[in-house]
C-alpha cells in the first residue's frame, strides 16, 4: 500500500510517498481503506520532532513512528474472527496511528465508530483529534453546564471550530475569539459573541465567563483571569510553538506557576481517542448539531503541502488528505 514515510524528523520535504506492507489484521481488528484523513499539530510536531522535550516518546534520534497521521474516514476492508460489530462495506471513522496511508487497521474497541450519512468522508476525516479534544476540554475537564458563560480563544482553527460547535450543543453561551477572515465563519456555527482580536482585546471586556477554553495561548494569566469569574476554569488546550525545548509547554508552565494561588481552577490536557467520545461525536454529526469545517483539501501526493500550510500556522478549520 502507499503510505506517506518519514525516515528522519526534518521539514515537510522529508516525507516520501512510498510502498510498504499492509497492516496485519488480528483477531480483534479492523482493516479500514482510508478515503480521508486530516492533519493536525501532533502530526507537524512528530514530523520536526519538536520540542525536544517530547523527545523521549517521539524517538529520541530518529521517528519511532515513520507513518504520520492520526484521524480517518473509509471503508471496511476485512475483519479478524473475533469482530462481531463491524462488517466490510462499513463506513467508519476515527482515529489511529498511520493513517496518511491507504489503509489502517484499529482494534474494534477504540476510536473507531460508523460513519453516519449525512457525513461526508472528507468531513468525518477531520474529525477524531480536533473534535475530541474540544469535547474533553469543554465537558470533562471545564464541566461546562447549560446556560454558563463560555470564552474560546482561537476559536477558528480545527479544536476551535469544534469547541464553538459542542459547547453551543451544551447549552452554553458562547463568546468566540479569532481574527478579521474568519469572523462571519465562526458566527455561521453558532457562536453569540465573534471578538475580532485584531480590533478589540477580549482582555478588556466587561463580560465574565465561567469557563475559557484557550487554544491561541496568545494571553498571559494576569490578562485571562482579568475576564474570568471567581470560581471559573481555565482550560489550556495549546499556546506558542516557538520554543524549541518545551514547545507550547513554556506558556503552560507560566501560566501555571503564575495562577498558583487564584481561586480559578486551571488545567491543561492532552485528548485521549477512545471509543465512548467517537460514540458521543458520532451522535451530534448525526443530529447536525456539530459540522465539520474545511479550509483545504490535499492529495495523498500532496501530503507535504498539507503539512507546510499546518506549519504556516494560518490554517483554518481542518486540511483534510483525501487518498
Amino acid at each position: 500500500m502507499r503510505a506517506a514515510v518519514q525516515h528522519v524528523y526534518g521539514n515537510p520535504d522529508v516525507l516520501e510517498l512510498k510502498d510498504i506492507d499492509m497492516p496485519v489484521v488480528t483477531d480483534d481488528g479492523v482493516l479500514v481503506r482510508v478515503h480521508a484523513a486530516s492533519v493536525n499539530p501532533v502530526d507537524w510536531h512528530l514530523l520536526t520532532g519538536l520540542p525536544y522535550i517530547a523527545r523521549p516518546s517521539f524517538g529520541m534520534l530518529k521517528p519511532k513512528q515513520e507513518v504520520l497521521g492520526v484521524d480517518f474516514a473509509g471503508t471496511v476492508e476485512e475483519v479478524g474472527k473475533n469482530v462481531t460489530h463491524f462488517k466490510p462495506g462499513d463506513e467508519v471513522f476515527g482515529g489511529r496511528s498511520g493513517s496518511f496511508a491507504e489503509y489502517v487497521c484499529v482494534a474494534e474497541d477504540r476510536a473507531v465508530v460508523l460513519k453516519p450519512a449525512n457525513v461526508t468522508f472528507d468531513e468525518a476525516g477531520a474529525v477524531a483529534v480536533a473534535a475530541v479534544t474540544a469535547l474533553q476540554g469543554l465537558r470533562d475537564k471545564g464541566r461546562l453546564q447549560s446556560g454558563q458563560d463560555v470564552l474560546i480563544n482561537g476559536a477558528s482553527g480545527g479544536v476551535g471550530t469544534f469547541a464553538v460547535q459542542i459547547a453551543k450543543s451544551f447549552g452554553a453561551k458562547v463568546t468566540a475569539v479569532c481574527s478579521t477572515r474568519n469572523v462571519e465563519t465562526v458566527r455561521a456555527l453558532g457562536a453569540d459573541i465573534v471578538i475580532d482580536y485584531t480590533k478589540d482585546d477580549f482582555t478588556r471586556s466587561e463580560r465574565r465567563y465561567d469557563l475559557m477554553l484557550d487554544i491561541a495561548g496568545s494571553k498571559s494569566w494576569s490578562e485571562c483571569k482579568r475576564v474570568l469569574k471567581p470560581e471559573a476554569t481555565l482550560v489550556m488546550v495549546g499556546g506558542p510553538d516557538n520554543n524549541r525545548v518545551l514547545g507550547p509547554l513554556s506558556h503552560l508552565l507560566k501560566v501555571r506557576l503564575a495562577s498558583l494561588r487564584s481561586s480559578q481552577k486551571i488545567v491543561f490536557f492532552v485528548a485521549s481517542l477512545n471509543k465512548q467520545d467517537m460514540v458521543a461525536l458520532q451522535e451530534l454529526l448525526e443530529t447536525g448539531k456539530v459540522k465539520p469545517v474545511i479550509d483545504r483539501r490535499y492529495k495523498l501526493s500532496e501530503i507535504a503541502d498539507a503539512l507546510r500550510y499546518l506549519g504556516e500556522g494560518h490554517a483554518r478549520a481542518k486540511i483534510v488528505v483525501t487518498m
